[in-house]
């Protein structure tokens, strides 16, 4: 099931202060992107935030899940979606982990 742009929307909006924050379609799903670099992924209306040891420490009682068949674990995030600064400093703290994108 493809994800909704209506949730997309909302997930973005969810996103405060952590860089320009934009969502590119990629196979009938969404990548999420800080800055032109990936944090996360939404799947059938669902976000995944990219594993980090420090975005771990942050969430504390992590769940993970792939977002597709074959796709890495990911954090999904359930609860805390609705959390507009939680979610922002969990992405925040993440980029930091996470690699520039290549050229």
């Amino acid at each position: 099931m493809a994800s909704d742009q209506e949730f997309v929307d909302f997930v973005i909006e969810q996103i405060e202060n952590a860089g320009e924050i934009t969502a590119k379609k990629m196979f009938g799903e969404y990548g999420i992107y800080s800055d032109g670099k990936i944090f996360g992924l939404i799947c059938d209306n669902k976000l995944f935030i990219k594993p980090t040891k420090s975005g771990r420490e942050f969430i504390g009682e992590v769940v993970e899940s792939t977002a597709y068949p074959g796709a890495k674990p990911s954090f999904l995030i359930e609860d805390k979606i609705e959390d507009r600064e939680w979610l922002s400093e969990l992405v925040r703290i993440s980029l930091k982990e996470l690699p520039k994108p290549k050229p």
